[in-house]
């Protein structure tokens, strides 16, 4: 495959995970980095805020772009944090952001601490270029549950409070490897793959 990737996050966790993610699913894809403007992300779904990250960067380059948006959601929170996980706390501090979610659900019992974390991959080819116009998204979702307490470090975000479904302990406990083989990023980079194969000999950037 000669498909360039783009990764324009300044999340360096993200980036890691990304890459690793990639260069497993689409051997030979060439990794490159972003650094245009971050658009204002006011959409209502991590879908939405995934494509105004996508289409900000396809005008920006002028190359096909994709856009990730994820965060975590609990059910007995009515899907909260969702869109707002990195600023659940008012802050984009992680252990803050935790603390937060654990303080709201500690009197819940294990069966009223189902969550999932979310993520949305949307795609833009830009104008001016084959296949221009194209835009699609892909969803992946990692079902499980809110810990007690934090263990673990590994992962980043929300990852040492969650425990995925099967497992025991949490995301923050897990491999790099067992990570990115089943987290939400990974599914949704592989519902996107059949696209991204079709797009073989462009340019992608993903942003933030």
């Amino acid at each position: 495959m000669s498909l360039i990737v783009v990764l324009a996050t300044h999340n360096a966790h993200k980036v890691a995970e990304f890459q690793k993610i990639l260069g497993a699913e689409l051997p030979g894809l060439e990794v490159l980095p972003y650094d245009g403007p971050e658009p204002v992300e006011d959409g209502v779904t991590f879908a939405d805020n995934a494509l105004i990250k996508a289409r900000t960067a396809a005008r920006h380059t002028g190359h096909i772009a994709l856009a990730d948006d994820s965060g975590i959601s609990v059910d007995v929170l009515g899907g909260s944090p969702g869109i707002f996980s990195a600023r659940w706390s008012g802050t984009r501090d992680d252990e803050t952001n935790r603390r937060l979610l654990l303080a709201q659900i500690a009197d819940m019992s294990s069966e009223h601490r189902r969550a999932h974390f979310h993520c949305a991959i949307a795609l833009v080819v830009p104008d001016g270029t084959a296949d221009a116009g194209l835009e699609h998204v892909a969803h992946g979702d990692w079902p499980g549950a809110i810990a007690t307490e934090e263990h673990g470090e590994n992962g980043f975000g929300y990852d040492p409070v969650f425990v995925p479904e099967g497992f025991e302990v949490t995301a923050a406990q897990l491999s790099p490897g067992q990570k990115n083989e089943i987290s939400h990023r990974a599914r949704a980079f592989r519902a996107l793959v059949p696209v991204l194969a079709r797009l073989d000999g462009g340019t992608a950037v993903l942003s933030e």
